[in-house]
């Protein structure tokens, strides 16, 4: 396929990339996942679809896009489809590989907070809520997007490479 094509399919999937498809996608598997190892662990717990509560003795959990990380998500699949020179099954993969990295630490953040709310109240868990929130999730996307880019050797980078090879493209056709 040529790169101009291409380039035009991967921009038309950056306005697919729904923050509410998303959630719906990744709500499940966050909600359960968290709910089991919370259960393993001998916590009396319930989940709620309807309300997207996850109810810890009596202590009430509101599931929101925020609690998903929907953005990270969406951010990891906008850096993939803004790298250039990758096939779309190592898009495919590398998404795929960087969910689940996501998917994994959302839900051992979930899962603390919901040890620290249970066992230390409301005060302590909001500090912490708003650290790993604010604070971390960036961090953890950016560490997550190295990790998958030297899993899959990839050499250019989101948009720069792009730009790069779009400027010599135009400088080569003007000296025609």
């Amino acid at each position: 396929m040529k790169y101009e094509h291409k380039l035009i399919i991967r921009i038309i999937l950056l306005f697919l990339i729904w923050p509410s498809l998303l959630y719906i996608i990744f709500f499940i598997p966050t909600i359960y996942l968290s709910y089991l190892i919370l259960k393993l662990i001998g916590y009396n717990i319930i989940v709620d679809l309807t309300s997207q509560l996850l109810i810890i003795n009596d202590l009430k959990l509101n599931f929101i896009t925020a609690c998903v990380a929907t953005s990270a998500y969406q951010l990891l699949a906008i850096l993939i489809l803004l790298t250039k020179d990758l096939s779309f099954k190592k898009m495919l993969n590398m998404f795929i590989a960087g969910s689940l990295l996501v998917l994994a630490v959302n839900v051992i953040r979930i899962i603390f907070l919901s040890l620290i709310f249970v066992n230390y109240g409301y005060d302590l868990f909001e500090k912490f809520h708003i650290l790993l929130w604010r604070g971390a999730a960036s961090f953890i996307v950016f560490f997550i997007w190295i990790t998958i880019i030297k899993i899959f050797k990839v050499k250019t980078i989101p948009i720069i490479s792009d730009v790069t090879y779009l400027y010599k493209m135009i400088r080569k056709s003007k000296k025609k």
